[in-house]
């Protein structure tokens, strides 16, 4: 299982490569679960990671095709590995799948993740595992289960048994499988178990809170227990 550290910045990059990150996430937490950074921060965090690791971009939550599209050409322009794109405020198959598809074209050659959420009520958008089957039929490269609201961690809103089913499901689609969401310590553990490819943090990497800095020492002990077990993953991951 790999590790994702998001980072709002290019010291947080060098933070995050210094302890080992897998995948390096531009992502601003300020602006909420999936906030974008700038397009000239996100330049910034490419040049410091360069080749040294892939990266990925979180895009925010899907609400105009225009929008969306626009914004993953612009990331992948900057050469990001893959976007990210959530749903909340969006509660139809047939309108996430129009969103997606539009994503996926503007992605280019980076790949297209879709972010669904275990508060997905809460967020007014879709269940998670009707999530899988639009990036199914949108040729996304994988799916991310993450929390909207960072008050309540992963597992504590869905089951281990149930994220487990939605795995299972993303690997018999075809896409990897990523698990985020106030995750630390013996979490790392059952995501393992439950065959996640993928663990993403930002407040378990930082001091002080996840709009704290990037911590080097925390990094590397989270890539340990990351790597504890390892499943492989896309080339481009």
């Amino acid at each position: 299982m790999r590790l994702l550290v998001s980072v709002a910045d290019p010291s947080e990059a060098r933070a995050a490569l210094e302890g080992g990150a897998d995948v390096i996430d531009a992502k601003q937490p300020r602006r909420g679960a999936l906030g974008p950074v700038r397009p000239d921060v996100l330049a910034a965090i490419r040049q410091v990671v360069g080749a040294a690791r892939p990266v990925s971009a979180a895009l925010g939550d899907a609400r105009d095709e225009a929008a969306i599209e626009r914004a993953a050409g612009v990331a992948a322009g900057l050469g990001v590995a893959f976007v990210k794109v959530g749903f909340a405020g969006v509660v139809t198959e047939q309108r996430a799948r129009r969103l997606a598809t539009v994503a996926r074209r503007g992605a280019g050659d980076s790949g297209l993740v879709l972010v669904g959420y275990a508060d997905w009520r809460r967020a007014d958008s879709l269940a998670p595992e009707r999530l899988v089957a639009v990036a199914a039929t949108a040729a996304g490269a994988g799916v991310l289960l993450d929390t909207a609201f960072k008050d309540a961690p992963l597992f504590a809103l869905e089951p281990p048994e149930r994220v487990g089913a939605w795995v299972a499901a993303a690997h018999a689609a075809g896409l990897f499988a990523g698990v985020a969401g106030s995750l630390w310590g013996s979490d790392f553990a059952t995501a393992r178990a439950l065959g996640a490819d993928l663990l993403g943090v930002r407040g378990a990497a930082c001091v002080g809170g996840r709009t704290g800095p990037v911590s080097a020492a925390r990094v590397a002990a989270l890539r340990a227990l990351a790597h504890a077990a390892r499943r492989s993953l896309p080339a481009f991951v």
